[in-house]
């Protein structure tokens, strides 16, 4: 599967507002995974909504800076914002503006030229209670021989129609050579845990099932093989859990870049360092992924940005 990924959804402003001020972040789960990418040595673009305006500048330059590069559709209402606070345990809980709402992606001439020189493509929070987005989507991928990794990702603010979004995510996950799922995407979007919700995925004909369980760590169902790791443990506290997911996924893809792990061990290997990984970039504010070694000589009792 070497070669360059294509990551389809979400890119916006994370507006950060905490006891010290209000921060904001160039974000978005998909934009979070596409830079993940590149920062891991993977070619990638990135297929998303946005804005003509100061903002969707920003990330543009951003995506520049990081080297991803950037299939845009239009979006009349501007760029998306996500404004978050914390909750006690320091997980993000988010409010969205009217784009984010009415987010709609575009899979013209240049989004299908890309899926099908692609290596892989990556789906992370897609409106897939849209249905006529989906069915294009599901359309361009169909005329494409990439593989597929999808994160529904849903979120609760952008959620409208929850039995359609669940019908679309598992529509396009069939035959998916990786779905990643969370214990909150579980309990949004089925109402069960994630303990049942796994060979409902696998059963989907997908080649793995990465589950993860926040500060419960993670695992992997793939085929006989199940392998589960802790989260890794890291100089310094958790500053920050907003990109912990998606720097599991991003470490997740870039491996399978070498090829799909032919036993449990080789899942174990996988995914202990997706979770080493997502334990470095929780040490720093934001969502930018980061790796064991950029924690290596800094006095972590003191580092936040």
């Amino acid at each position: 599967m070497s070669g360059r990924v294509v990551v389809v959804g979400d890119a916006l402003i994370d507006e950060l507002r905490d006891d010290t001020g209000v921060r904001e972040f160039v974000g978005g789960a998909a934009l979070n995974v596409a830079v993940g990418l590149s920062r891991l040595g993977v070619p990638t673009t990135l297929v998303a909504m946005v804005g003509e305006d100061e903002p969707g500048g920003r990330i543009r330059t951003y995506l520049e800076d990081y080297g991803v590069e950037l299939l845009a559709t239009p979006s009349p209402f501007g760029t998306s914002r996500a404004v978050s606070t914390r909750s006690p345990s320091g997980e993000p809980e988010y409010v969205f503006n009217e784009a984010a709402q009415k987010r709609r992606i575009r899979f013209g001439d240049a989004e299908r030229a890309a899926f099908a020189d692609a290596a892989m493509v990556v789906v992370s929070c897609f409106p897939f209670d849209d249905r006529a987005q989906t069915d294009e989507f599901a359309d361009a991928l169909d005329s494409a021989s990439a593989a597929l990794a999808v994160d529904p990702n849903p979120r609760e603010g952008m959620l409208h129609d929850r039995e359609e979004f669940v019908r679309g995510f598992e529509r396009v996950s069939t035959g998916a050579v990786l779905v990643k799922i969370g214990e909150d995407d579980a309990t949004l979007l089925y109402g069960e845990s994630l303990d049942l919700l796994r060979p409902r995925i696998a059963d989907l004909g997908v080649g793995a099932v990465l589950a993860t369980y926040g500060a419960g760590g993670a695992a992997i169902d793939a085929g006989a093989d199940t392998v589960s790791r802790p989260i890794s443990a890291m100089p310094g506290r958790i500053v920050d859990t907003m990109g912990a997911g998606d720097a599991v996924l991003a470490a997740t893809v870039a491996l399978l870049q070498d090829g799909m792990p032919a036993d449990a061990d080789e899942w174990g290997a996988v995914l202990e360092r997706a979770m080493d990984v997502a334990a470095a970039t929780c040490r720093f504010e934001g969502a930018l992924l980061r790796v064991p070694r950029a924690l290596e000589g800094r006095d972590m009792d003191r580092i936040g940005t």
